[in-house]
């Protein structure tokens, strides 16, 4: 309820008059300066409001007065980034792999649109720097399906794998599970074969139980015979994909079984699944979207990842 105004006795001011609870309110009005600055911003509003794109309305809004637009400013931007880089670019698309590296201003344009462009398109799939993952090819590997010369990894950016390009790179791993090509108990043995390749123990054992490392022959026969009864398989079935020591194919794109990194499997759970009903992956035609300078560039930085060859 409204008091009579009245001085405070603590700090000598006046009140506003209204109390609640038996506390009184001091008339203490706010700074000028504060007031000053609160105006301004206002006022600094409105007339950005007026100047810039600002209030929305139906399907539109208020373009401004001065009629910006981040966008046109972006796109202007990147248009005059593009004219900057358009000579360089141009002398790329026509020079050679060699000659690109002969020339260490032209490398080092090449090779930072190459890592933006990697960045952009390739790091979702293949990874930051390269490292792949499963599924995806580790590029700083070293371990090429097709080839790991700039020649060969243009190639493949150029068309993509399995893309639909007439010049795609293709290859096609035989459902030996689901079109009954092997039974069940043959893929395992196959599976028990292709883990010694891998280099690694079967599941559940340790090194020590794989045939030929520590064990007497008399505790490794039924395991040896397993895995000579899977390497029969695979020479029967896939030798001629991925060699008869699983050193792979780059002319079918078979992997290389004998190594510690894979493309798909890595344990023999992954071997098993993939004999059975092996997975496909895609990779794009990059033709479609990047232009040539631009695809050689990537190519040139994929190749400085460390396993280009």
């Amino acid at each position: 309820m409204p008091t009579k105004i009245e001085k405070d006795a603590v700090t000598g001011r006046d009140t506003t008059g209204h109390e609640w609870d038996g506390v009184k309110e001091l008339n203490v009005p706010l700074p000028k300066w504060w007031l000053y600055v609160l105006y301004a911003t206002i006022i600094f509003a409105v007339v950005w409001c007026v100047l810039y794109p600002s209030i929305p309305y139906g399907t539109g809004y208020f373009h401004g007065l001065l009629g910006y637009s981040q966008r046109k400013a972006v796109d202007a931007d990147v248009a005059a980034v593009a004219a900057q880089r358009a000579g360089s670019m141009a002398k790329i698309e026509a020079s050679s792999f060699a000659d690109i590296r002969k020339d260490p201003q032209l490398l080092a344009v090449a090779e930072i649109a190459g890592r933006i462009t990697f960045a952009n398109n390739c790091q979702p799939c293949h990874g930051a720097g390269g490292g792949g993952q499963k599924g995806y090819p580790a590029l700083a590997a070293g371990d090429w399906m097709w080839g790991g010369t700039l020649e060969a990894i243009q190639q493949t950016v150029t068309h993509g794998i399995r893309s639909g390009d007439p010049d795609a790179r293709n290859s096609a791993m035989p459902r030996f599970g689901v079109d009954g090509m092997l039974k069940p108990e043959e893929i395992q043995l196959v599976a028990d074969y292709v883990m010694t390749l891998f280099g690694k123990p079967e599941a559940g054992k340790s090194e020590s139980d794989v045939p030929g490392i520590g064990k007497p022959a008399a505790d490794q026969s039924a395991s040896e015979k397993n895995v000579a009864a899977g390497k029969a398989l695979f020479e029967t079935n896939c030798a001629a994909c991925h060699g008869d020591a699983g050193q792979g194919n780059r002319d079918f794109g078979a992997p290389r079984l004998a190594a510690r990194i894979h493309l798909r499997a890595n344990t023999r759970e992954d071997v098993v699944a993939q004999v059975t009903n092996p997975h496909m992956g895609v990779m794009p035609n990059w033709n479609q979207r990047l232009d040539p300078a631009t695809i050689k560039s990537v190519t040139l930085y994929v190749h400085s990842l460390g396993g280009g060859e």
